[in-house]
């Protein structure tokens, strides 16, 4: 694909819509060459001595050469297959070595979905980059959003925000992933999650499962829940719950019943985890 930018007209159905692209582009920098193109409007041409604010979020994907990256926190040396998370009214600035120059596809969108993602809940933890290597799934993703923009047809603005929380959960997927190529880890969360399940009345010891992973338990603890997004004892709860729920369902035994079964300590404790986790009390759920 050769170069080109693309800057875009946002209407108030596109801003109602939660999340919309403003600008899409791909830029091949060669080594020695200015950095940015003056070509860029005024709201996102830049300085590298002032650097930049945008009013938006960016993904920028550097596919080929390095450079580095500042934010008021931290520096970066950018290497191929490094991504870059702009976030709203995050100062930062960034360019390629002269050396190398680099290769960058790059978006940058905004709305109250965006919003709800990488401001509100700091959905990848406030990064600013990830090292995530050159990915062709994601450069894929990058591809299909230029096409849709570029042939711009109805809806193409709708279709487009989907790919970018396509993307955007490849990004979060990778993240929470990225702590488990220590194999002995996840062998223990699965071999954990698995002994749960098979035997739903007793949590297991997470000594023996930390020990089998060389880790300590508050570690394994807080991984399990890095991997499930839960904690090992909720993780239990929650199967127990789903297993009171079937029974709730498909037999004729009492709610009393089913909770002594479950082993929870009382009718009140098993009620109010039950509603709690489904919206709706075990009573109401048998009628």
């Amino acid at each position: 694909m050769k170069d080109f930018f693309k800057y875009l007209t946002i209407g108030s159905e596109n801003k109602n819509w939660g999340l919309y692209l403003n600008v899409i582009g791909k830029s091949t920098t060669i080594p020695g060459a200015d950095y940015p193109s003056r070509e860029h409007p005024s709201g996102y041409y830049f300085n590298f001595n002032n650097g930049r604010i945008l009013n938006e979020y960016q993904f920028i994907y550097i596919i080929e050469g390095s450079g580095i990256f500042e934010t008021r926190d931290e520096a970066l040396q950018v290497t191929s297959g490094t991504l870059l998370i702009i976030r709203k009214n995050q100062w930062h600035r960034y360019r390629p070595d002269s050396e190398t120059g680099w290769t960058e596809l790059y978006i940058g969108f905004d709305g109250s979905i965006a919003d709800h993602f990488l401001l509100e809940n700091k959905v990848l933890d406030g990064l600013s980059f990830l090292q995530i290597g050159k990915k062709e799934y994601l450069i894929d993703i990058y591809y299909r959003i230029f096409n849709i923009v570029t042939e711009e047809k109805p809806g193409f603005q709708e279709i487009s925000s989907g790919l970018i929380l396509n993307l955007l959960g490849y990004l979060v997927a990778y993240y929470k992933q990225k702590d488990f190529s220590h194999k002995p880890l996840e062998n223990s969360i699965q071999n954990l999650r698995f002994d749960i399940r098979t035997n739903i009345l007793h949590m297991p010891d997470l000594c023996s499962y930390a020990l089998n992973a060389n880790v300590s338990v508050d570690y394994f603890r807080n991984m399990f829940k890095k991997y499930t997004g839960v904690s090992p004892y909720h993780y239990h709860l929650y199967i127990k719950l789903l297993q009171a729920k079937e029974l709730l369902v498909t037999t004729n035994k009492s709610v009393k019943e089913v909770a002594y079964q479950l082993d929870f300590n009382s009718i009140h404790y098993f009620s109010r985890c039950f509603k709690k986790k489904f919206g709706i009390n075990p009573s109401e759920l048998r009628k």
